[in-house]
């Protein structure tokens, strides 16, 4: 069972489950500010949950690449979709600055 250190908490789940639905079932958001509230709802159009991600997750799909390159973000950032991303096992989350998530240099 894969473990997701996220904002000094740490949350288990199941192998496959998708990043953002495990985030927002244990009650933590990968949305900054006024984005809890505008976002795609998972569907991988709005970036707003854009999240650097350390461990083992699935490949990038088309629309996550889609998304990301296309400002504010790039695809050079290493930033990750939680909405596109599964969990394959133990993984460090870490939310950037922005109301993307964009500001990895902060």
């Amino acid at each position: 069972m894969p473990t997701i250190e996220f904002r000094a908490q740490e949350i288990d789940c199941e192998r496959g489950d998708v990043l953002r639905d495990v985030l927002l079932d244990a009650g933590l958001s990968p949305h900054n500010g006024r984005a809890d509230a505008l976002n795609c709802r998972g569907h991988g159009t709005c970036g707003t949950c854009a999240v650097d991600v350390e461990g083992p997750v699935s490949e990038t799909n088309e629309r996550e690449r889609r998304r990301l390159a296309f400002p504010p973000h790039d695809l050079d950032s290493g930033l990750r979709l939680a909405c596109q991303v599964r969990v394959e096992g133990d993984l460090a989350v870490e939310k950037h600055a922005g109301f993307w998530g964009q500001h990895t240099d902060e």
